[in-house]
């Protein structure tokens, strides 16, 4: 009798509350019965069992014993539930995060698609101008950007994403076009207050070379929309991700200041709990995501190494 058989028979013992009622829930006969758990307790070398011809009792080992058995056998079922659902349709209730720019304009319509392709899928959107903290939170993925510190969370690259510099070429025009980052100090800097970032501290890098920049401004927000807003009506320089400066950098309303620069990294992650890695809902989600955008968002400009 292998283990898992084991843990299901002594269960099943104590539930029947005898040998002959065990006996007859399993067609066997009371002496087959009491054969089983003699070998159990041998293999064990602890008594589990104080029982007489009509009844049986647990002994300190047999509750221990019989305490685990339910808790592994609970695992097994839910391990095995999981990995069962992770090929199924998916269902139930699906809680997303995500910035709110961001949210708005790329991850609201991505959901919109995914639940006509999964009606059984009910999406909750929540947006915030900073991240949630998924082990404290009621969100079932949450869409980032850039470094992910927390080593608990799982994430799936969804596109690749940088920072990029930028103003209308009526600020440029007027004002001048930085050629190293030190000129950032003299110019108009809108300053995007995001997560836990050193306030109007820009970091950029060429090769091995990177400097940190203390930028000032008459302006400065927590709303990427309305930083990008400003920027569009020609107040001053503003860094930003380059999803959302695509449009406007093709069209020529803005340009892009020092584009040899390199800026810290923000590529769009989905990131979850790993007790979430085999719902069918999580991964089909992640999975509809990485399509949509290849398919339908708009790309960045010149980005290179979208997708892995």
């Amino acid at each position: 009798m292998n283990p898992v058989s084991e843990l299901a028979f002594f269960i099943q013992l104590i539930r029947a509350g005898s040998l002959a009622a065990t006996a007859r829930e399993l067609n066997l006969t009371p002496p087959a019965v009491t054969k089983r758990l003699a070998q159990l307790e041998r293999r064990l070398g602890v008594r589990l069992l104080n029982r007489t011809t009509r009844s049986i009792s647990l002994t300190a080992e047999g509750e221990t014993y019989l305490v685990n058995a339910k808790r592994i056998l609970g695992e097994i079922e839910e391990m095995e539930r999981q990995v069962s659902s992770s090929r199924a349709e998916p269902k139930g209730l699906l809680r997303v995060n995500a910035p709110l720019g961001f949210g708005r304009t790329h991850v609201g319509p991505a959901i919109s698609s995914f639940v006509k392709r999964y009606p059984e899928v009910e999406v909750q959107l929540h947006l915030t101008d900073r991240p949630v903290h998924l082990p404290d939170d009621a969100i079932d993925v949450a869409i980032r950007f850039g470094e992910l510190p927390d080593s608990r969370l799982i994430a799936r690259k969804i596109a690749a994403n940088r920072r990029r510099l930028c103003a209308t070429p009526a600020y440029l025009d007027t004002f001048g076009r930085p050629e190293s980052p030190r000129d950032l100090a003299a110019h108009n800097c809108i300053v995007l207050r995001q997560n836990e970032s050193a306030f109007g501290i820009w970091r950029l890098s060429r090769g091995k070379q990177s400097e940190s920049v203390k930028v000032q401004g008459s302006l400065s927000t927590n709303d990427g929309e309305v930083a990008l807003n400003w920027a569009l009506e020609g107040h001053g320089i503003l860094m930003r991700a380059e999803w959302n400066l695509a449009a406007h950098l093709r069209s020529g309303r803005l340009e892009e200041v020092l584009p040899e620069y390199e800026t810290p990294p923000a590529d769009i992650y989905a990131v979850y709990l790993e007790r979430l890695n085999l719902s069918a809902k999580v991964s089909c989600f992640i999975e509809h995501l990485r399509a949509f955008f290849r398919q339908n968002a708009e790309q960045p400009v010149n980005s290179l190494e979208a997708w892995r």
